[in-house]
């Protein structure tokens, strides 16, 4: 028996209570005493449901209740920034205790010397279908506690391991929208449909877990060195209400609906929305079950209170039923409460009709990175994709991340390519980069090749063009002179219309060494048709910098001057990072996507691709992080539903993809705008009105990044400017969302209500004079 260092999680009602509570998300299995065996080197414990063995060269198998095994690993991981990778080449493991008396396995492992002074410790115990295992890592200061992995190999599974991470919602202590965070992360196993497993860690990467390891980042003692941990658990029941009760959260809540992407074809068909409660507390509760929806115009389409009881360690659940609304999109808030403890969360559900676009290749909407989140199977989000309008992807190749260009091509969709290469390399290393990324672009049948991204760095000063055109563009379009392949090239996407960099570009003859030019047209708290004062735009975090149509009108001046290149937005942005005054609010986001996209087509951009579908970083799929706004840039919620970001995409989609741009419109107010286009259903015209300004989030005072965003349905334009316009037909209004309004017709005049959301109109036929102005001709 011993008490070396075994870390425990503080307890408290809202997280751990102790590995005695996590019996209820086991198969069925009454707790009993642990017992523990040692023998020719093996050393057992035995729970309920659940058994180790440890043998001689570090060898840890995970047991069900039957005995059988079905996880097996060996060996542990480390990392030194100086040494680099070490992995443990044996292991001695003996019968001891953790200092409370638990019996545990003690797993001491060996590395070669070029691990240095590295040792790791493992520690490992048994509940009822439960186990804990810790490592106790110490060693040099080098060592990078996040390149801590442990082995394991799943044995005879019947289906694919998953990574799931575990969210909860939270209110946000300064005022605003709440937002969800990330309580653990899950690796699943399955076996047969009644036995399921997982690993539950705080913290892990999917991209650096694998059939053969599980990352397992260290977190530092007090006394010195790291520890990682891993809880397995058997279980019977979804891997957040496996962590609620494993973990002992007296509440845990789970918001599932009947359609994938909780999208629906049309109004007033069944949704149904299903609430799991999970019970992590030692007692049986009676709970509330409080449920509410509001569309995007504030109405109220459900409230209601259910009750019900959650055994000690169980689960239990409620559907609820309801009519998809008429149109748009209703956001879905359920409340689980028991006594002092609640637990909240919220969804979106969305009608989004199918639709027939005939755009083909001569279409611009497309997503600007490979589909690296393909739930809930890449054929559902590719199905989705289509139905929103997207054509192209900007990134395919095969051995890339995502899918195969073969799988676009099946679908007649578009795809394009970016690789990034080093302004650091040699000569003969960038001309080897060079052909063997050409010939990677080529085998992918790529239309264009941009070459790297934002390789602009430091924005705004025009340092790095010649080491760009040096190590990376010129070399690759010398390479295809030599091979005659027909890819097109592009320049790396610039972060932000980089003026002083696309001027010294073409100084230095780069100018005709593309095909198409490439930037992304990044945006803080300004409405993008936005053109900032000057030309001395400042690039720090709140800079002018990055706006939008400024960039675009500096590019098509550059480009009168020095001839007419494609442009490409290969990244265009809508973050709605929550209550933060630089980025969008759930409603401007949809608002600013339609502009965005509207001002695009009449700007004859070849391809917009949008960054990106899903909220999420690449490497950690559906990993909530609020302060991280890398994680808020898609048109997809993090639990797969849609943002009303996803339907303003489909309706500019849907009202761009046949249009034919004729000329911006003007009007006796200066503080209103249109945009003309033709479609096949008659002119389409969008307006919208300036007298609100520019500026987005402006409320209250600049002390921080802190904005309480109102919730989506707040109407954030005070000022309602009335346009009496000539109809003689139906008008029909359409807004960012694709909600339809008819606007009365009274003896030939329409009176339009304008503010600063952009709407688009059916049914109003423009006027052009002499001197070349378009205008909506007033009533009679």
């Amino acid at each position: 028996m011993t008490s070396e260092a075994f870390s425990r999680p503080t307890l408290d009602r809202r997280t751990f209570l102790g590995a005695a509570l996590a019996a209820g998300v086991v198969l069925v299995a009454e707790s009993t005493p642990i017992a523990a065996h040692a023998a020719a080197g093996d050393v057992s414990l035995t729970g309920g449901g659940i058994s180790l063995l440890a043998s001689a060269g570090g060898r840890l198998a995970i047991r069900d209740g039957a005995g059988v095994t079905r996880s097996a690993g060996s060996k542990f991981q480390v990392k030194d920034s100086v040494t680099g990778i070490h992995v443990s080449t044996g292991g001695t493991p003996t019968l001891s205790a953790l200092p409370d008396g638990t019996p545990a396995i003690r797993m001491d492992y060996t590395f070669d010397a070029a691990a240095g002074p590295t040792a790791v410790t493992g520690w490992f115990s048994v509940g009822t279908s439960h186990a804990v295992l810790e490592w106790r890592v110490t060693g040099a200061d080098t060592l990078v506690p996040d390149g801590f992995l442990f082995s394991r190999a799943i044995q005879a599974p019947a289906a694919p391991d998953d990574y799931v991470p575990i969210t909860e919602w939270v209110r946000d202590a300064g005022g605003g929208i709440p937002y969800e965070d990330t309580l653990c992360v899950a690796h699943t196993s399955t076996w047969s449909a009644s036995l399921h497993g997982l690993f539950l860690l705080d913290r892990s990467r999917q991209a650096w877990t694998n059939a053969t390891w599980v990352h397992a980042p260290g977190v530092a003692d007090a006394g010195g060195g790291w520890t990682s941990r891993a809880d397995f658990f058997f279980s019977e029941t979804r891997p957040s209400a496996t962590a609620t009760i494993g973990r002992g959260r007296e509440l845990g809540l789970e918001l599932t609906t009947n359609r994938d992407f909780n999208l629906y074809e049309s109004a007033g068909e069944q949704m149904e929305l299903t609430a799991l409660v999970a019970n992590g507390g030692s007692a049986a509760s009676s709970v509330d079950l409080k449920l509410w929806v509001r569309d995007f115009d504030g109405a109220q389409l459900a409230a209601t209170t259910v009750t019900g009881s959650v055994d000690a360690a169980g689960t239990w659940q409620h559907t609820f039923t309801l009519a998809a609304p008429t149109g748009g999109i209703a956001l879905a808030e359920v409340v689980v409460s028991s006594g002092d403890d609640q637990a909240f969360a919220r969804t979106n559900l969305a009608v989004l009709p199918a639709y027939d676009y005939q755009a083909g290749t001569a279409g611009m909407f497309g997503v600007a990175n490979y589909p690296w989140l393909q739930r809930p199977s890449a054929t559902a989000l590719l199905d989705l994709w289509q139905r929103a309008g997207i054509g192209l992807v900007r990134i395919a190749y095969d051995g890339g991340p995502g899918l195969p260009p073969a799988d676009f091509d099946a679908r007649g969709m578009r795809h394009n390519i970016e690789l990034q290469p080093s302004l650091e390399a040699t000569d003969t290393e960038a001309a080897t980069w060079a052909a063997d990324k050409l010939a990677v672009a080529v085998a992918a049948g790529a239309e264009y090749f941009e070459i790297g991204n934002e390789l602009n760095r430091p924005f705004n000063t025009g340092d790095a063009a010649q080491a760009y055109l040096d190590k990376a563009l010129r070399p690759v379009f010398d390479r295809r002179a030599a091979t005659g392949d027909t890819v097109k090239l592009m320049n790396n996407g610039l972060a932000g219309m980089d003026k002083p960099w696309v001027e010294n570009f073409i100084a230095a003859g780069g100018w005709d060494l593309i095909d198409a030019f490439a930037y992304h047209p990044g945006r803080g708290n300004f409405t993008p048709d936005y053109i900032p004062p000057g030309d001395d735009w400042t690039t720090d975090g709140d800079g002018t910098y990055w706006n939008f149509y400024g960039g675009l009108r500096q590019l098509k001046a550059l480009m009168a001057e020095h001839g007419e290149k494609e442009i490409w937005l290969t990244e265009a942005y809508a973050p709605t990072k929550p209550n933060s005054w630089w980025h969008d609010t759930y409603r401007h986001a949809a608002e600013n996507v339609l502009l965005t996209l509207a001002l695009a087509k009449a700007e004859g951009i070849r391809g917009v691709c949008w960054y990106q579908f899903h909220d999420g970083v690449l490497g950690m799929p559906q990993i909530a992080d609020p302060d991280n706004v890398e994680y808020h840039y898609g048109l997809m919620n993090r639990d797969l539903s849609p943002k009303p970001s996803l339907l303003a995409y489909a309706t500019a989609a849907r009202t761009l993809d046949q249009a034919t741009f004729r000329d911006w419109l003007t009007f006796a107010d200066p503080q209103t705008f249109g945009l003309w286009f033709d479609t096949p259903d008659g002119p389409a015209v969008i307006l919208w009105n300036r007298a609100d300004g520019y500026l987005l989030n402006t409320a209250g005072p600049r002390t921080d990044w802190h904005f309480p965003a109102p919730e989506m349905w707040t109407d954030p334009w005070p000022t309602k400017t009335p346009l009496a316009v000539a109809a003689t037909t139906a008008v029909r209004q359409v807004n960012a969302i694709g909600q339809v309004t008819q606007i009365p017709v009274t003896n030939g005049s329409a009176t339009l209500t304008l503010d600063g959301a952009p709407r688009i109109y059916y049914g109003l036929l423009p006027h052009s004079d002499s001197a070349g102005h378009h205008s909506l001709p007033a009533p009679a």
